[in-house]
């Protein structure tokens, strides 16, 4: 079997939880990152839901793409679709990437369903914050999600400023 690519955009990025024989930046075109998904699951709960990133369409995104070996394809999808796909607010896709080495190729990739339930859309800084500050879900804290997925953006080179004013009052309203 042919080896294939699994792009990263937040929590994927810190933390992928498969194995996979090679990491790199890469940037997927047609979608661009955003604090659009309520979690209900993960980062928050159907009495107080939180956010996380999803794929929504338009511009591009930087990110992390990992090449998966072919023979591991079975379980890599599985354990992603369980990861991924528990209330079905993201569409398993195909994304065109252009990896930091110049290549261009084909990742598996998760985007945002805008006819879902759970589809938030663009909110305010301030919106974000109010759903995000207290939320807390099977994965832990909706805080710990949005701060270390700045973080790893950052480490990226990235500059977001909207999330970095959600973080920045995210983390005022912690101390």
């Amino acid at each position: 079997m042919n080896d294939f690519w699994v792009f990263g955009y937040a929590s994927l990025m810190w933390k992928p939880g498969f194995d996979f024989v090679e990491k790199q930046r890469a940037r997927l075109h047609g979608y661009h990152r955003s604090l659009c998904v309520i979690s209900i699951e993960h980062r928050g709960s159907a009495h107080r839901p939180g956010l996380v990133m999803g794929l929504d369409r338009g511009g591009s995104c930087v990110g992390v793409a990992f090449r998966v070996d072919g023979r591991n394809r079975a379980n890599v999808l599985d354990y992603l679709r369980a990861r991924e796909l528990v209330t079905n607010v993201y569409l398993e896709r195909r994304g065109s990437i252009t990896i930091e080495d110049g290549n261009h190729a084909s990742a598996l990739i998760y985007v945002a369903d805008r006819d879902h339930g759970q589809y938030a859309g663009r909110l305010s800084v301030g919106e974000a914050v109010a759903r995000v500050c207290g939320a807390v879900g099977g994965m832990g804290p909706n805080e710990d999600y949005v701060l270390n997925t700045a973080d790893h953006i950052r480490t990226l080179g990235i500059r977001d400023h909207w999330l970095e004013e959600v973080v920045s009052r995210v983390k005022a309203r912690r101390t």
